[in-house]
């Protein structure tokens, strides 16, 4: 028959000439051979009363019974009233379209911020939009988002009551969009409008002791927490470096240098994205040593009890507060609004204790400053608190032994 004229032997021995010639195999499939080597199996078909060709694949990578299956299916297609040539343009406008969508965006621009965020905080941004908006509106392409559209899917965050998520979200979507217009791939931010526009959240403060007196007592209850030693530990070392949970929790021994006084907390584990500087009191220092014993092993300080690899429960701290009788009335958080309290009642520069709250300086040259001026300030101020807390958590001890 002849669409069988040619053979995957005369195929392959098909040799270039001075100029471009074909290889016919029947029902308007060729093959053909250019001067340079390279060969292409075309389809020559006829719709509406217009002569098309329709470009098959390259030999080798596509065989000749390939090529003859795609002919079928072309074929088959215009039997059907289609058109081979117009349907793979419709295929590739899908598939550029498919890359013009809000989710891929958003994950292309994901990926383009990963050197400038941790990747826990990475992890928080995609973890959000996939939650949230990528079920929504994720399939649209990004130029058919609207402000209603976008408005319709963060409404449904409002009424589940996720006001403080629905702000970063939208927050988020803006700078998805922002980038897409960037990229020529967007005209506008239809997440700028809709600003302010939802019910405000009220934050909620973390439960914090601050009152000199009450927080003696809460450092006595400490002292003789009853539970594991590492808890304590993890207890007293907050208490004295007021850091946050997560950076106490997730410690590891190579940040420290125990001779110099120092523990560097990297970049990558702070909020704020820059390394922090905790120096470390004699008390502090003291936990330490004990704590090396149990946990040296491994590479972090509080490593979790059922998996040394992996860090102390988020929740170890405050339900050990909540066992000492703290619930709702502190938290691990909590310490650093203790501190900030305590430290300004006792005429520390607010400078330095922000400075120590490794809260972030706006002004980026006043910051380095800041690092380099008050090392030394906070260093003096980190003794003096830790024996202010030895002191307020034995007046509690006095007082019970006078009675």
């Amino acid at each position: 028959m002849a669409r069988d004229r040619l053979t995957d032997t005369k195929v392959r021995q098909a040799k270039p000439g001075p100029k471009p010639y074909k290889l016919s195999d029947g029902a308007g499939l060729f093959l053909l051979v250019n001067p340079n080597g390279a060969r292409y199996w075309r389809l020559k078909y006829r719709t509406a009363g217009k002569e098309k060709l329709f470009a098959v694949g390259v030999y080798p990578e596509v065989s000749l019974a390939e090529a003859r299956d795609k002919v079928a299916q072309a074929r088959r297609l215009l039997r059907d009233g289609g058109d081979p040539v117009a349907e793979r343009r419709r295929q590739r406008t899908e598939i550029t379209a498919s890359a013009d969508t809000f989710q891929a965006i958003a994950q292309e621009w994901l990926a383009a911020r990963a050197g400038d965020w941790s990747p826990s905080y990475r992890e928080t941004v995609h973890s959000a939009l996939s939650a949230n908006l990528y079920p929504q509106i994720g399939s649209y392409s990004i130029r058919s988002i609207t402000v209603p559209i976008l408005r319709e899917s963060l409404l449904l965050m409002e009424r589940r009551g996720a006001l403080s998520a629905l702000r970063k979200v939208r927050m988020w979507a803006s700078q998805v969009f922002r980038y897409a217009v960037a990229t020529g791939r967007a005209d506008y931010d239809p997440a700028a409008p809709l600003r302010g526009t939802f019910k405000a959240h009220k934050p909620k403060n973390f439960a914090a002791v601050t009152k000199a007196q009450e927080f003696g007592e809460l450092i006595a209850r400490m002292r003789t927490y009853d539970g594991s030693f590492v808890t304590r530990s993890a207890l007293m070392l907050i208490a004295y470096t007021f850091v946050r949970t997560s950076e106490l929790r997730e410690a590891c021994w190579s940040e420290f240098d125990l001779d110099g006084a120092v523990w560097r907390i990297p970049a990558e584990r702070m909020k704020m994205g820059e390394e922090h500087i905790v120096p470390l009191s004699r008390q502090v220092l003291a936990v330490l040593s004990e704590l090396h014993l149990l946990s040296g092993h491994s590479h972090l300080v509080f490593p979790n009890e059922r998996t040394f690899t992996k860090p102390m429960s988020e929740n170890t701290i405050l339900f050990a507060l909540y066992r000492l009788g703290y619930h709702g009335r502190a938290t691990g958080h909590g310490f650093r609004s203790s501190a900030s309290t305590l430290l300004n009642e006792m005429g520390f520069d607010p400078d330095v204790v922000e400075r120590q709250l490794a809260h972030q300086e706006r002004n980026k040259v006043r910051a380095a400053y800041h690092r380099a001026q008050y090392i030394d300030d906070r260093r003096v101020m980190m003794q003096k608190w830790a024996d202010y807390i030895d002191g307020l958590g034995a007046a509690p001890r006095a007082r019970d032994a006078a009675a």
